[in-house]
């Protein structure tokens, strides 16, 4: 195998380019610096011609190198066999010669709504087959609860929930104490500083516990059941089940949603419970409230109605992170783009979802709990 090489030949009163050797990738590789630099000072000249009837061997990557030096186009005076031309010919059919840029028009603009609009529809739809695929495993469950699948709910559990509870209890401390922290220092502008425990009472068990454990449990949670999922569409492993005449849905989808729903009322009221510790810490520092009296305050000026609210939140939260979370991991194509790609509109979708709930929650329960 010949190396690629250029030479210059005087023919009359106009300068030819011969090419000759192998322009391949893994001829060229070596000396690609090389080649590009003399291919752009031989194409300076106006009147060159190019002489290709010495290559022995020519593939794409030696053709777009070629392409490119010659600007996107071939020469005025080339001399090219048939089948090399054919090569050339599908680098110009496939756009290598520089991109088209051109500018979005509005029905470019319209056209993109409509595919988000499509994707949400077509989500939506899918949302609500899942759920009442869960609705029928249920009723089944009812009819036959020797098919409740214990050890799955159980492991679904313990990885949602248990291990869910350091990274919870360590957020929430800290975020207890930062709200703590900052409003010591407003309220002593008034001298209120004993209504710090209406506002951290009020305002971590009634909205940022749930909403704070609703997001850090999408990003954990809810991404791995997605992920696992989707890797079982990856390798194939939910139509084995499929062939052999085990529900998907009631072995993979029925336990994390279930298992979900039941930890995360649990792990709300664990990450309330954190957050007014890191609150009640940091108001003894700042303010100088003591331990007894942040204690005895609480349940005064938090009536009962805000856990209950507080918890319903938690099982709402859960169960809509759980569903659209093995419904993007079930939406998996067979390649790991896919995966990943899903596994990132899993987390965003689910946090989104939890915001809009927490709104309706907070509208529909305005006047419960609130002195």
């Amino acid at each position: 195998m010949q190396p690629p090489r250029l030479s210059l030949s005087d023919e009359a009163s106009a300068a030819r380019v011969i090419l000759s050797g192998t322009w391949t990738l893994a001829a060229i590789s070596p000396c690609y610096a090389r080649l590009s630099g003399e291919l752009a000072a031989q194409n300076r000249g106006v009147d060159v011609g190019w002489d290709l009837d010495a290559i022995e061997h020519l593939d794409s990557v030696g053709a777009s190198m070629l392409w490119r030096a010659w600007g996107g186009g071939f020469p005025a005076d080339v001399a090219l066999p048939d089948e090399l031309r054919v090569v050339f010919e599908r680098i110009r059919a496939a756009g290598q010669d520089g991109p088209v840029v051109r500018g979005r028009g509005w029905l470019d603009w319209l056209a993109g709504m409509g595919g988000l609009a499509e994707a949400f529809w077509r989500n939506l739809l899918g949302v609500l087959a899942l759920l009442g695929r869960l609705v029928l495993d249920a009723g089944h469950l009812l009819r036959h609860p020797g098919d409740t699948p214990w050890r799955e709910i159980s492991a679904n559990l313990y990885k949602a929930g248990a291990r869910a509870l350091p990274v919870t209890s360590l957020v929430a401390f800290l975020i207890g104490v930062v709200l703590s922290y900052l409003s010591a220092l407003q309220l002593n502008r008034f001298g209120a500083d004993v209504y710090i425990v209406n506002l951290l009472g009020i305002g971590i068990i009634r909205e940022l516990g749930p909403v704070l454990v609703a997001v850090l449990v999408a990003g954990r949670s809810g991404s791995a059941m997605t992920a696992q999922l989707g890797v079982m569409r990856v390798t194939e492993e939910i139509d084995a089940l499929a062939t052999m005449g085990v529900s998907r849905s009631l072995r993979l989808v029925f336990p994390k949603v279930l298992a979900l729903a039941i930890a995360m009322p649990l792990i709300t009221a664990w990450t309330s419970a954190m957050a007014l510790i890191g609150g009640m810490v940091a108001a003894q520092i700042q303010v100088d409230i003591s331990y007894g009296f942040f204690i005895e305050t609480l349940p005064k000026v938090v009536p009962v109605a805000n856990v209950w609210i507080g918890l319903a939140k938690g099982l709402v939260f859960g169960f809509l992170i759980a569903l659209l979370a093995c419904h993007f991991g079930l939406q998996v194509k067979p390649n790991t783009e896919s995966l990943s790609s899903n596994t990132t509109r899993s987390v965003v979708t689910a946090i989104t979802v939890v915001i809009l709930a927490d709104a309706v929650f907070a509208i529909a329960t305005r006047s419960i709990g609130i002195d």
